[in-house]
């Protein structure tokens, strides 16, 4: 079995993953220039993270930038690149005094060196907090995450410390991003989109999705907390009929009822 699909399936999600969708749209809808949106979508950041901190999610992953958003215009990569420095030294003393981790995956390589430093100082600041873990997916992309993780075990095999027949789903996914983290149990993506735009293509293979038809500016308590109830109403089934499913969660109910002696 892979160690991507839980023994029992929670109607609560532990791990949430956002596409952050429509920030350009929205601000072209107000005649405002693109970093406008990317702006106001900070605000939706905060209160996402408060919201599903304070309703019990363990993780929290937001894909703040792709692998493929270099190729936007560069007065835009430009500017995003000054607002990601911004919010960290805005939001991580916040993250902190909540007992939020901040962990930040992706090629880190493409980016400036004080952005790397203040990346690391970010993450180091709050590596001991248990409260959320919020990740934040920047240059990533999920075909490099599954790159990566094969380069590692092709050097594995080049060194004769693994056979090729050993390599499996686990011992590849044991070098993916987050390996140490559940897999997203619920995918949001906001802007009406409904694709995944090569974001954790691994990690999501058994998530639920939910696609919310407002632009990411706009997504806020309100509606993270309608896109967690309209999860807790689904049925994970992993490949299992209902019947196998529903005997399952009752042979692991903490509640029911046990023969007596």
């Amino acid at each position: 079995m892979l160690s991507t699909i839980p023994l029992v399936a929670s109607n609560k999600a532990r791990h949430v993953a956002i596409i952050m969708d429509g920030n350009n749209r929205w601000a072209k809808q107000r005649g405002l220039p693109g970093v406008a949106g990317h702006k106001a979508g900070v605000d939706s950041v905060r209160a996402v993270v408060e919201t599903c901190a304070r309703e019990g999610v363990e993780v929290l992953t937001l894909f703040a930038f792709s692998s493929e958003n270099w190729r936007r215009p560069q007065d835009e990569v430009g500017a995003l690149m000054r607002l990601f420095m911004i919010a960290l030294k805005r939001e991580v003393r916040k993250l902190d005094r909540n007992n939020i981790r901040l962990r930040i995956i992706g090629d880190r390589s493409a980016f400036s060196e004080p952005l790397q430093a203040m990346m690391a100082e970010a993450e180091a600041q709050t590596c001991g907090n248990t409260r959320m873990t919020l990740v934040v997916a920047a240059n990533y992309g999920g075909q490099w995450d599954i790159a990566q993780s094969a380069r590692k075990l092709a050097a594995e095999v080049a060194a004769g410390r693994l056979r090729p027949e050993e390599i499996n789903e686990d011992r590849l996914q044991q070098h993916m991003a987050l390996n140490d983290l559940p897999s997203p149990d619920l995918c949001i993506r906001t802007a009406g989109e409904q694709r995944i735009s090569n974001f954790m293509i691994w990690q999501l293979a058994y998530s639920e999705f939910y696609f919310a038809d407002c632009y990411w500016p706009d997504f806020k308590e309100t509606q993270m907390l309608k896109a967690l109830s309209e999860y807790s109403s689904r049925k994970r089934r992993f490949g299992q009929t209902d019947e196998q499913l529903d005997q399952r969660l009752a042979g692991h109910n903490p509640t029911s009822s046990k023969s007596s002696s």
